[in-house]
């Protein structure tokens, strides 16, 4: 018989759903302690500090944005004090280059109401033909009919996308120009590889909801200023204690219905009534009423009690994604704007990373120019050597790019995350569990969760708020949304 639930919490995991789930926790009053294995927190969305030839960057891992429809992260920098240093684009303005044609083109929105806010953009696309830009039009509107539909539904859910694309008229070239586009950077997989339910969530929610939905925002500072120093800031002013370097090594249900959290580390003391383990291991046994998993699948797969959910093998069902990007220093300006989507080559996006990596110019001397290549759904290049990225990118950032043919490289590098995302492939909606699990006390928060959102720093925090609110619900503690959904 257990009394009054136990008022404290255990947060296993410090990227953007563990933080975002234990700064929930910590403002309704719950005592807090949140558990990272890494030296940081911040997760996947991360920086590092580099010396090379160009001296001394902060690099992100890769380039993240976010859109204005992604009201919970928005949240999230606003709670953590980082609102204008990821600000929006005004308006959406998004620079397409064909590397073949030699042509630019734009993606942009006007002052109108959807969906004809994007219609004058999209009647001048250069990179379709007319009746192309037509077939597109039709295809919008039927898209946007599915949007309001549960992505998990399997009706939608065991489709792909590239099918429905082409039994709604659209070309190989339309969905290189325009689908794919925006699909592979938000969904990370192309569309034959995309479950139908997901691509048209975001695409609906981004393109054919709000007029400005799809602004772009991206930080002007590393990733690590904001998900890493700013946010453990505030973790720390909201009471929450966190132990860095410290690996959950077993979750068990106590007799009383409290739950034992068994962490490896060699680098946190004990919180006050907690007992060091016992194991002979260096470490510290957490004890606590909640405890939100917000880590890998795989992960908590291993640490999961039995009967916590009925299908756990489903968890190790759930694929992986990776990301590549490519960094270059060159020994001038060659990006001439913020950022470059591209066409006609196998350069997907490029952003100019300059002054958010610190990069300092010698004073009378030539101005470099950091840019950074995020390659998504990058499978088949993801374990190529560097001096074969750099023979296959350094060639196409040329013809992109003409300033960099007669640029001199100063520093070149990769950075690779094998598990970015999850593989949002059809049928990935029936694997995703909900935040609630069949043992008491014990939620999952991350972005592989079913948050009805893609992969993105979106779907992460969101996750967990969703499992901060359901444990708040759970001890009787006040539990309203603390982020508007998008339009």
């Amino acid at each position: 018989m257990t009394g009054a639930p136990d008022p404290r919490a255990v947060v296993v995991g410090g990227g953007l759903a563990g933080t975002a789930a234990a700064l929930r926790l910590a403002d309704a009053g719950v005592a807090t302690t949140l558990v990272e294995s890494r030296p940081r927190l911040g997760g996947l969305a991360f920086s590092f500090r580099r010396s090379g030839a160009a001296g001394e960057l902060t690099v992100d891992n890769g380039h993240h944005v976010h859109l204005r429809c992604c009201t919970a992260y928005r949240w999230f920098l606003e709670r953590i004090g980082a609102s204008t240093l990821a600000p929006l684009q005004p308006r959406l303005d998004i620079p397409v280059y064909d590397a073949a044609r030699r042509r630019l083109g734009r993606l942009r929105r006007a002052a109108l109401p959807a969906p004809l806010h994007l219609g004058a953009s999209l009647a001048r696309y250069p990179h379709l033909s007319p009746a192309e830009r037509l077939r597109v039009g039709r295809a919008a509107l039927a898209l946007g009919r599915l949007g309001s539909v549960d992505p998990s539904d399997p009706a939608l859910d065991g489709q792909d996308f590239g099918s429905w694309l082409r039994r709604h008229g659209q070309s190989p070239r339309a969905v290189r120009a325009l689908w794919d586009l925006v699909g592979v950077a938000t969904l990370n997989a192309r569309a034959p590889d995309v479950s139908l339910g997901l691509a048209a969530m975001v695409l609906s929610t981004g393109l054919l909801g709000d007029p400005g939905a799809a602004d772009i925002g991206w930080s002007r500072v590393p990733l690590g200023h904001l998900h890493d120093t700013l946010a453990a800031a505030v973790l720390e002013k909201a009471g929450v204690r966190v132990v860095r370097q410290g690996r959950a090594r077993e979750l068990t249900r106590e007799t009383d219905g409290t739950w034992r959290v068994a962490v490896d580390t060699g680098t946190s003391r004990p919180a006050e009534g907690d007992r060091p383990d016992r194991s002979g291991r260096s470490g510290e046994v957490l004890r606590a009423g909640t405890v939100v998993l917000a880590v890998p699948q795989r992960e908590a797969h291993r640490l999961l009690p039995e009967g916590a959910l009925e299908e756990p093998g489903r968890l190790l069902r759930i694929g992986d994604a990776p990301i590549l990007n490519v960094h270059v220093v060159y020994d001038r300006k060659v990006l001439h704007r913020p950022f470059l989507a591209a066409l006609g080559t196998p350069v997907q996006w490029v952003f100019d990373r300059t002054a958010a990596s610190g990069l300092r110019n010698a004073p009378g001397g030539a101005a470099s120019q950091y840019i950074a290549v995020s390659q998504s759904a990058a499978q088949d290049e993801i374990g190529l050597p560097v001096a074969a990225l750099r023979d296959r990118y350094l060639p196409e950032l040329a013809r992109l790019l003409p300033a960099a043919r007669e640029a001199r490289v100063r520093d070149f590098f990769v950075t690779r995350e094998r598990t970015a995302t999850f593989a949002p492939v059809p049928g990935v909606g029936r694997l995703r569990p909900a935040a609630r699990t069949g043992a008491p006390g014990l939620w999952l928060a991350g972005a592989w969760t079913a948050t009805g959102w893609p992969a993105t720093m979106e779907g992460a925090v969101r996750s967990g708020l969703t499992a901060a609110r359901e444990a708040l619900a759970a001890l009787g503690r006040p539990h309203d949304d603390v982020f508007q959904e998008a339009a």
